[in-house]
């Protein structure tokens, strides 16, 4: 049965939660009217107990009566009943204390925690939401810019290759020379320069400008909203040492100085409209950069400071709308950042500072998921915790309040046995998966905000990218990802001890910040080390094979033929067969993509080899199918009816039975389909002379007849000539759970880690280590090395051969890793029994048909053929 943490997710999380939260909110109320209940009984049996206690003391007031007749036996029938009056009424009060002491104060705190506790994970769960949402929509803001951006950028490149464009290009007549008469044209700064009605050379004016700049006190002012000006002199100080230094015999005449000091370029007026000099302490003016550079003086620099502050890593800073503000600003400061920018330059820098913007806003909205989902994944299992104490909780209550009548009340024993029929009806389970059946929104299937760049998605990030466009990106069939997760779960299975340690690494449940962990390390689109994942544990790579799966924009099967799988398992039994199934599935999942059916095949290779070489029994592989489900296959929209649908389970149960059935049409298929395009696309090749054709066919034909007699037997698994071939999905085969041989079986060492790959070319979809990829081939003959190295390197996680001295029939069965030293059961020896009188003997077709004897030497398994069943 799924927990909460498997059942309260929607696409906004917030709808899930909703859902949940309200049904926690009415256990809240429920507590309540248990509580009522309880409580206004004791109210009532106190009120009971009083009033039954006043009956004595009322017919003790009244003179005269039983009171004055000792002996009469009806007066000890009156004081009987008016001492059971008496008891009843002390019966009564004591229920009343005992409801108060057992149930209604301890229920009440209680009552009152559960409640702070909802609310509490209620309001955390809501303000996480709300900044991840919010996040979110700083990221579409930032997406937007930077779209924006790049569209300005790109225009304008168009503009420019139009703009500068010769129109002669195009004319047919060429291009007409045109005479040009060249002017040398002198630099500006070798001019002399008239200062102060007196003409100065170029040397007499950096001398001058040296000895001012050095000379001249220059400070900071300040100017309200523009910020602050560096370099700054007032009129009154320049004023006085034109006076002192130049000669100015009046304060008009160094007003005219300091006048063409400005006219020039050397000095600007800050603060005021205008560009006139004057003599005023409260007037300043601002030395330029070209007064620097005219004198040979470096100038002092700094930022522009801006009358208000933002922190660096507020959220407000990185608003959108603070940016527009800011960006405007800076265009509009009188001092230029980048000096000498042309207008695409400009875009191009906006476009970049905008891409790393957005850029951080995706990583922080990630980050923001991912703690997200691990808040959300440990309250869920928080308040299902809590749920299910409420519920025992309150079967407590029932129980305590009805023990506390039936311990002073024998005569209500009735009422009690029906209280405590009540409680036992009462099933905390029960209730709790009726909660989950009737509730549920969907199972966790997490929504990957991915960095969306304008150029290339799939650069930067490995997790939620499309399959295809990942497996692209990584220039392979099967995405680097899998196939170093798969490569190291197979180095790995030997070191875990025993077949249980090794099959359960698949069903533990592993906290979600720990696969997070991993996931942040591996999420770069890069290769994944090995070294980053030998530091974690096994259960923790598999666990983040499955997050992969899960954050595909698309399940592996696409969501789009989840219908048609629905209609094939939704046929009567009793109108539908196994082949006819497995028909159709290969009908339905050649529409897949070659990426997908590559990872689909190499994912169905990795566990049915796992479930054979540990042999798993039916309970492990329908909870392995189960875990897998949501990985494989999930519907376009969750909904009441697909939580309860198992299809996507029984598509695993089938691709677990008839593995090797489906992928080899699939592969065939796609082989087929790769060839037709390479020969559309080929241009037709010149005719040869096939007059001897028909001889040469008849002359194979006799030959393999020779060979193999009338024996029939499945296609050969070497490799087709195909030229397309499928880059492999885990490495080399050398990676595939390990075989240890015993050394009595061969006389020859050789590597316990078989390949199956290193002489054999795989077709188009086969996977390193598949038994599928070296059970048949394209041309129907058998090869014989792919058959020995079948034989010799099938990965069997170490498991040792059939002794060669062993009776017909006597294989033991054995642990698959844990005893190396054991003769080996080989599974794919035993999958065709072969006669006595064969062996493994070939016919060489390009021989002409003459049977090669091999050398005879110690052979640990002797294997034959037999004629296969058709």
């Amino acid at each position: 049965m799924p927990g909460f943490a498997d059942s309260f997710w929607s696409s906004d999380y917030a709808g899930g939660l909703g859902v949940l939260f309200g049904k926690l909110q009415q256990g809240v109320l429920e507590n309540q009217q248990v509580l009522t209940i309880a409580r206004m009984r004791a109210e009532a049996e106190d009120l009971y107990g009083m009033r039954l206690g006043d009956i004595g003391p009322a017919t003790d007031k009244m003179s005269g009566g039983f009171s004055r007749d000792d002996g009469a036996s009806l007066k000890k029938a009156y004081d009987g009943v008016r001492s059971e009056m008496e008891e009843a009424s002390k019966n009564h009060r004591r229920i009343a204390s005992s409801i108060r002491e057992l149930v209604v104060n301890p229920f009440s705190r209680w009552c009152d925690a559960h409640e702070n506790r909802v609310q509490s994970s209620q309001d955390d769960l809501q303000s996480r939401i709300k900044y991840h949402d919010k996040q979110a929509e700083t990221v579409r803001k930032l997406r937007s810019n930077y779209f924006n951006k790049c569209r300005l950028v790109e225009d304008i490149e168009e503009e420019n290759k139009l703009a500068f464009q010769d129109p002669s290009e195009g004319s047919p007549k060429g291009k007409q020379i045109i005479p040009e008469i060249k002017v040398e044209e002198n630099d500006e700064d070798e001019e002399p320069l008239e200062i102060g009605d007196e003409i100065y050379q170029p040397e007499q004016v950096k001398k001058m400008l040296e000895h001012a700049l050095s000379t001249v006190a220059l400070g900071e002012t300040k100017v309200p909203i523009l910020g602050t000006y560096q370099n700054t002199t007032s009129g009154a100080g320049i004023v006085e040492y034109l006076q002192k230094n130049l000669g100015a015999t009046t304060i008009s005449h160094a007003e005219r100085v300091g006048q063409d000091l400005v006219d020039h370029g050397f000095l600007r007026l800050i603060g005021n409209v205008g560009n006139t000099f004057a003599n005023s302490s409260k007037m300043f003016y601002q030395w330029r950069p070209r007064a620097f550079q005219y004198a040979g003086v470096p100038e002092k620099k700094q930022p522009l400071n801006r009358t208000f502050s933002l922190a660096p890593n507020s959220d407000f800073a990185e608003s959108p709308v603070v940016g527009a503000v800011g960006e405007y600003l800076s265009g509009w400061s009188l001092v230029n950042q980048h000096p000498n920018e042309t207008p695409a330059q400009r875009l191009r820098r906006e476009a970049s500072e905008a891409d790393e913007r957005y850029k951080a806003s995706v990583r922080k909205l990630d980050q923001l998921r991912c703690q997200l989902e691990e808040a959300i994944i440990d309250h869920l299992k928080f308040m299902e915790r809590c749920e299910l104490d409420r519920l025992k909780a309150i079967k407590s209550v029932i129980l305590d309040f009805s023990g506390a009548i039936s311990n002073a009340i024998p005569s209500l024993q009735s009422t009690v046995d029906k209280m405590m029929l009540y409680q036992e009806t009462v099933q905390p389970l029960g209730d709790l998966r009726y909660l989950l059946e009737n509730y549920r929104t969907g199972g966790f299937a997490p929504k990957v905000q991915i960095y969306d760049n304008y150029y290339n998605s799939a650069d930067e990030q490995t997790f939620g990218v499309d399959l295809e466009a990942r497996a692209r990106a990584d220039k392979k069939r099967v995405p680097n990802a899998i196939t170093s997760i798969l490569t190291f779960l197979d180095n790995h299975y030997p070191d875990l001890e025993g077949d249980e340690a090794r099959r359960g690494i698949w069903l533990v449940d592993v906290p979600l910040h720990i696969t997070h962990r991993l996931r942040d390390e591996i999420n770069n689109a890069k290769p994944v080390p090995t070294e980053t994942l030998q530091r974690y544990d096994i259960p923790v790579v598999a666990s983040v094979l499955k997050l992969y799966l899960l954050e595909l924009p698309d399940s592996l099967v696409s969501s789009h033929v989840y219908e048609i799988v629905k209609t094939i398992y939704n046929t009567p039994a009793s109108e539908s067969t196994d082949s006819a199934r497995v028909s159709v599935l290969q009908n339905t999942l050649i529409q897949l993509r070659l990426s997908n059916i590559a990872t689909l095949d190499a994912l169905m290779t990795h566990f049915t080899r796992l479930i054979e070489l540990t042999s798993a029994d039916e309970a492990y592989i329908a909870a392995l199918a189960q875990t897998l489900a949501p990985c494989i296959l999930r519907p376009r929209a969750e909904n009441s009816l697909t939580l309860e649908e198992k299809h996507s389970y029984r598509l695993i149960r089938d691709l677990f039975v008839h593995k090797s059935q489906i992928f080899s049409e699939l592969k065939r298929a796609s082989s087929l389909s790769h060839s037709a395009n390479n020969a559309n696309n080929r241009p037709r090749a010149i005719s040869t002379d096939e007059s001897n054709r028909k001889a040469n066919m008849e002359a194979r034909t006799r030959a393999i007849l020779a060979a193999g007699g009338s024996r029939s037997r499945a296609t050969s698994p070497a490799p087709s000539p195909r030229g397309h071939r499928r880059d492999r999905s885990s490495g080399g085969p050398e990676t595939r759970f390990p075989i240890q041989t015993s050394p009595a079986l061969t006389s020859e060492p050789r590597n316990s880690r078989g390949s199956l790959g290193s002489t054999v070319t795989r077709a188009s979809l086969d996977i390193p280590g598949s038994i599928d990829s070296i059970s048949t081939g394209s041309d129907g003959q058998t090869a014989p090395s792919a058959l020995q190295q079948a034989t010799n390197g099938v990965s069997d996680f170490g498991t040792g051969a059939a002794d060669a001295g062993a009776d017909e029939g006597g294989l033991e069965k054995r642990n698959s890793l844990g005893r190396p030293s054991h003769p080996v059961v080989g599974r794919l020896a035993t999958a065709r029994k072969p006669p006595a009188s064969s062996s493994l003997n070939r016919v060489s077709v390009g021989g002409g048909g003459k049977l090669e004897q091999p050398e005879s030497r110690p052979q640990g398994v002797s294997l034959t053929d037999k004629v296969m069943d058709d």
